[in-house]
């Protein structure tokens, strides 16, 4: 999920728009539409010699047949050229923009079939949902600076319209760079935390990232917004770094733990709260990483809280959190079959989850189905006793809804 090939572009590739694109809709209007598609070609020559050969060609046909597409259009539109541009003003703006449309719907649909062809992070649908769709307007507008440029230079101004154009387009792609400069350094961190917490238990690599992926898969279920949306699947990859702090004795101890050892796993959502406190991007996940294992009846900790009184991405995160505990492999026994971990929540609504979350995980994940956990170890077999408090099918008399006795998965 994390790792990806030359050719796939990151979620934050669309806000990259080149200078070309502006140029290229500037030249439609200037000289052309050969033109265009000509400076288009030549600037895809001009990519940083590190990138490798695959992704240079790709980048090269994507400029051209992004550019040639919204040629077309712009052509068809009657789109005018040279002195008039001055005279027809509104028909300049309709033809553009509609050039521009085009140009970023051939630019999407390219960049999706690249994600099509290596299945991975993102989805074709997920990168039309979460960037594509979100970021079209805006893009629009940027491209219209195009027309801006071609009416200033008609206009009289010649090489002063470069300047007024792309000093301001210059700073505008410096800040975005550092906006997604911030945004690596955010992933990294979470990431730093994440890794120190599996090096302590072979049984759960993987988890935090499967979680953080199942709530992610809910919250679009629920329609949340794409703030809550981030923040949701931040809170979920983060739920268990409170772990740091509990001895990996106790973690990795093979059979029941006593009254005391319990206590220390009991601490670890407050101790990921500690952890993550002064981070100020994660501010707003604190409170699911602090109840995340309080229970809908009022039985879990570390407040005793139920119902709506459990902060509502705390809620969710418990659920998944379960089921993944479930369909993975522990020390004690194998990975349970999705369909029957899913019949084990069904069961355990009104006492452990919230019911109509329950209901809205259960249907996505027979409508989209679940990776489960691969490459852990076998079962030990001589680990007979419950040392997963996620596990809810474990504790006293085996039950679906038993209370499990060890530390958190």
């Amino acid at each position: 999920m994390l790792a990806g090939t030359v050719l796939r572009p990151r979620v934050g590739q669309i806000y990259r728009t080149s200078l070309d694109y502006v140029v290229v809709i500037a030249l439609y209007l200037l000289s052309g539409v050969s033109s265009a598609i000509l400076v288009g070609a030549v600037g895809a020559l001009s990519q940083d010699r590190r990138h490798p050969l695959q992704k240079k060609i790709f980048n090269g046909a994507q400029s051209v047949i992004c550019a040639a597409a919204g040629g077309a259009v712009f052509n068809l539109a009657g789109g005018p050229i040279g002195d008039d541009v001055l005279r027809h003003p509104w028909d300049a703006v309709w033809s553009t923009t509609a050039a521009n449309a085009t140009w970023l719907v051939v630019n999407a649909l390219l960049l999706c079939v690249v994600l099509s062809l290596e299945p991975g992070d993102p989805t074709p649908l997920a990168f039309l949902r979460k960037v594509a769709l979100p970021t079209s307007p805006s893009l629009l507008g940027y491209g219209l600076l195009g027309l801006l440029l071609a009416v200033a230079w008609l206009s009289g101004l010649n090489f002063l319209s470069v300047l007024l154009i792309f000093i301001p387009l210059y700073v505008s792609r410096w800040a975005l760079s550092q906006y997604e400069a911030e945004r690596r350094a955010q992933a990294a961190t979470m990431r730093a935390f994440i890794q120190v917490i599996e090096t302590k238990d072979l049984y759960t690599r993987g988890h935090s990232e499967r979680v953080s992926e199942g709530v992610g898969m809910l919250g679009r279920q629920l329609r949340l917004p794409e703030d809550r949306q981030q923040a949701l699947e931040h809170a979920g990859l983060l739920h268990d770094v409170g772990k740091v702090g509990v001895p990996t004795s106790i973690i990795q101890k093979p059979g029941r733990l006593d009254d005391s050892e319990m206590d220390a796993i009991r601490l670890h959502p407050a101790r990921g709260v500690e952890l993550i406190g002064n981070i100020p991007f994660l501010e707003e996940v604190k409170s699911a990483v602090l109840h995340h294992h309080e229970k809908y009846d009022g039985t879990g900790y570390p407040a005793g809280l139920s119902g709506d009184n459990i902060p509502y991405f705390a809620r969710i995160i418990g659920i998944v959190d379960a089921f993944d505990s479930l369909t993975s492999t522990r020390s004690y026994r194998p990975a349970r079959d999705v369909e029957e971990t899913l019949d084990i929540l069904i069961h355990d609504r009104y006492s452990h989850f919230d019911p109509e979350l329950v209901d809205a995980f259960v249907e996505v994940i027979r409508i989209r189905g679940w990776k489960s956990a691969v490459d852990q170890p076998a079962p030990d077999a001589s680990v007979t006793a419950a040392i997963d408090h996620d596990d809810l099918s474990l504790g006293s008399g085996g039950g679906a809804s038993g209370n499990a006795a060890g530390p958190a998965s």
